[in-house]
């Protein structure tokens, strides 16, 4: 019978890095630790679990079989240890991913009285505006804006964030304001991630709609960058009201076109464990859905 669970856990985190430093690095150990810590587990069982080369670390066939087996099973006994502790405090280590506006603007923010509640929980947040390999970097849940990909996950609606298209008031002064959504094709556009949806530039009024398919004269890979762009005087772009609220509210950006309707964005939370997700994803999550209803802010502009 195996008595080290931390054992195991190491294991399944080699095996989806596929790396002993990268692995060594998350736990605080040694690589030769950890190599040692996966040799006696692999003779404990009596099975090569893990093929090792100079180029990379690859689970063998016993040892992809074991990683399915043992990762649904290290989830359900965080979940069982956190159903009996009376107080419901969380403990060990919550991954969260998220794009970078919405991380920093609006989950942060709202997660503190979360935190708070939950001393012994570490919350680490990875903030990036491109896709990931969820499972590989054991996050726990992600949250995603827009259209999610087709897959096995479980993913649960958070909220609908209005999208606006915004300029700054330097560039309006320079290039006047578009009228109608027509008009912006003969303006400078300004690209980020959250522009390059294909609802982005889709407009409605009174029942009638209308697309606008317009090419970016500067763009850049994260929405804050696009927000940056737009403040200096780059051009238009076309992001959700809560990543600019602030430059709104200051008079950085001015919002165009404010008569026609723009679809919403829609903000999931991504469970890449399915049904075993951990305990303290599921609460986080639960914690910001009750937060942005109760926030009248999150109301569309």
């Amino acid at each position: 019978m195996i008595k080290d669970n931390f054992a195991l856990r190491l294991y399944t985190r080699v095996a989806r890095l596929g790396s002993f430093s990268a692995a060594a690095r998350e736990t605080g150990l040694s690589q030769s630790q950890a190599s040692r810590i996966v040799a006696d587990l692999e003779t404990e069982l009596g099975v090569r679990l893990l093929s090792r080369t100079t180029r990379a670390v690859v689970p063998t066939e016993a040892g992809g079989e074991f990683l399915a087996r043992i990762e649904p099973i290290m989830a359900a006994l965080d979940e069982a240890e956190h159903s009996i502790r009376e107080s419901g405090e969380l403990r060990g280590l919550l991954r969260m991913s998220m794009p970078t506006s919405f991380g920093i603007r609006d989950v942060i923010p709202r997660l503190a009285s979360f935190a708070e509640r939950h001393p012994h929980l570490h919350i680490q947040l990875q903030l990036a505006d491109r896709r990931q390999d969820l499972v590989r970097d054991a996050v726990d849940v992600a949250i995603r804006l827009g259209r999610l990909p087709d897959s096995t996950a479980t993913a649960k609606l958070i909220a609908m964030i209005p999208r606006v298209i915004v300029a700054s008031p330097d560039y309006l002064a320079r290039h006047g304001a578009p009228e109608t959504p027509d008009e912006l094709v003969r303006h400078r556009i300004v690209g980020g991630s959250a522009a390059a949806v294909p609802t982005a530039w889709r407009f409605e009024r009174n029942g009638e709609e209308t697309a606008i398919r317009l090419e970016p004269h500067f763009s850049t890979d994260e929405n804050e960058g696009a927000i940056a762009a737009a403040v200096a005087g780059f051009g238009i772009t076309s992001t959700s009201g809560w990543a600019c609220r602030r430059e709104l509210e200051a008079g950085a950006l001015v919002r165009l076109l404010p008569e026609w309707t723009l679809a919403g964005i829609p903000v999931h939370a991504y469970f890449p464990m399915g049904r075993t997700t951990r305990a303290a994803a599921r609460a986080a999550i639960d914690h910001l859905v009750a937060t942005f209803r109760q926030d009248s802010s999150n109301e569309p502009m």
